[in-house]
């Protein structure tokens, strides 16, 4: 096993001349093998000779999801079909699945990736790891199994979903590390709790969750119900999978990204314009060491920030913050963006709910209707027996309308659910609902 761990304490002016190595022989590449960004490179008069600094990879152009789509399933591949080993789309719920590929050494350094991630979450060798991330096409499952085992771990590949065999596996094979969305790990808190048992009580302690946006008060929540250390990790198929980035457990301060194998910038997705570190944008990775898909300056949709400080955990990389949301997910209320994991922080502060809510957002004609659906908890349940015009439930009702108002500077209204009314997550969450309302006779 080889994690290469003192790249994570290179010097600034070490890790870009090995960047620009890197920059220099990934252009190479796909200007060779991939005719989509010969074309492009050539529409902009670059040549990979022109590269010279890092400063020319904002001469290069973007690439998003639709060119994934436009080129389905192969046409972005940079070696042939012979040179795979692996397959990996995402869900196609918006069209065609963006398929990405792994040669036998993606699946290498991927695996060193992870295997970094996990020790940077705490994970040792010879310790249990809960793999509760869905195996399959997504990368979630198989690309934590892989760095598990390559960090020298016991690896449990649970997947995600059956609640209850989930929690008998946890107290049976007694891990210390589990890995899945953070709504899921709830929800496995919660199926805990009703059984009667204690979620602190497990030998669990830390936990690295991701796959979807949450909030630092999703981190207390799980911290506090668990008893553990809550760290983030992100990754995309796009770009590689999980291990993009980690939160270190010294820390919890922002995600060390995997800076040597990629480079990390935020644009103002506007005006395409790169933003100053600390200020959120666009989040845009381009890959330095892929061969079977390496990508130039893909746009990730994520909002983030950037930060080149050292942490104090005396890693030296580049780090981002947590995902505050999506561009695509982001709701426009009256003028005001807002993302959901906003509305999440704001939520997990204000007792007599649980932490599972979703933004329904109904369209009908030019008119968008807003209701933020809630959960009560069961004592409240007992007071108010689910009545939304039992004073409580009134009450319940303007302080959130007042948290959402003062924190999110909008307005929407609250609905009510009685206990397990929120539909629950085995994977990723639902968090905003988009329905279209037809008129009466269309």
């Amino acid at each position: 096993m080889i994690l290469h761990p003192q790249v994570e304490c290179m010097s600034r002016d070490e890790k870009e001349e090995l960047q620009l190595h890197r920059l220099k022989q990934t252009v190479k590449s796909v200007y060779e093998n991939v005719p989509f960004y010969k074309h492009a490179f050539d529409e902009k008069e670059i040549h990979p000779s022109t590269i010279e600094s890092l400063e020319d990879l904002q001469r290069l152009p973007f690439t998003v999801k639709k060119d994934l789509r436009d080129h389905y399933p192969f046409g972005l591949f940079a070696v042939p079909n012979d040179h795979l080993v692996r397959l990996h789309a995402s869900s196609g719920t918006s069209g065609k699945p963006t398929v990405v590929g792994y040669t036998e050494g993606d699946i290498e350094r991927w695996s060193n990736m992870v295997a970094r991630s996990i020790a940077i979450a705490g994970g040792e060798p010879g310790h249990v790891l809960h793999n509760a991330y869905g195996y399959g096409l997504f990368t979630g499952g198989l690309g934590l199994h892989n760095g598990s085992e390559r960090l020298g771990m016991i690896t449990v590949p649970v997947s995600g979903g059956n609640t209850e065999r989930q929690i008998l596996l946890i107290e049976d094979f007694k891990p210390q590390v589990i890995c899945g969305t953070p709504s899921y790990i709830l929800t496995i808190a919660e199926k805990m709790e009703e059984m009667g048992k204690d979620p602190k009580a497990t030998s669990i302690e830390f936990g690295i969750f991701g796959a979807e946006p949450w909030s630092e008060e999703m981190r207390a929540t799980l911290e506090e119900k668990l008893g553990i250390k809550a760290m983030d990790i992100y990754g995309l198929s796009e770009v590689m999978g999980p291990g993009v980035a980690m939160e270190c457990h010294e820390a919890q301060d922002g995600l060390h990204i995997m800076d040597d194998h990629f480079i990390a910038e935020i644009i103002n997705p506007d005006t395409l314009e790169p933003m100053p570190d600390g200020q959120y944008g666009e989040l845009v990775f381009t890959s330095l060491t892929k061969e079977a898909f390496p990508i130039i300056r893909y746009r990730t949709g994520d909002i983030a920030s950037i930060n080149r400080v050292p942490c104090s955990c005396g890693r030296t990389s580049i780090r981002m913050s947590r995902v505050k949301g999506r561009i695509d997910d982001m709701i426009i209320v009256r003028g005001v963006n807002v993302f959901p994991s906003e509305i999440e922080n704001c939520l997990l502060s204000i007792e007599d709910i649980v932490p599972h809510y979703q933004v329904h957002i109904l369209t009908e004609g030019l008119k968008e209707h807003i209701e933020l659906h809630v959960e009560m908890t069961e004592q409240l349940y007992a007071v108010t027996n689910g009545d939304e015009n039992h004073e409580a439930s009134h009450l319940l009702k303007k302080t959130i309308t007042k948290k959402i108002k003062d924190t999110c500077l909008v307005s929407m209204n609250i609905k009510v659910y009685p206990p397990k009314g929120i539909p629950r997550s085995e994977g990723k969450a639902i968090r905003v609902v988009r329905q279209i309302q037809k008129k009466m006779g269309v």
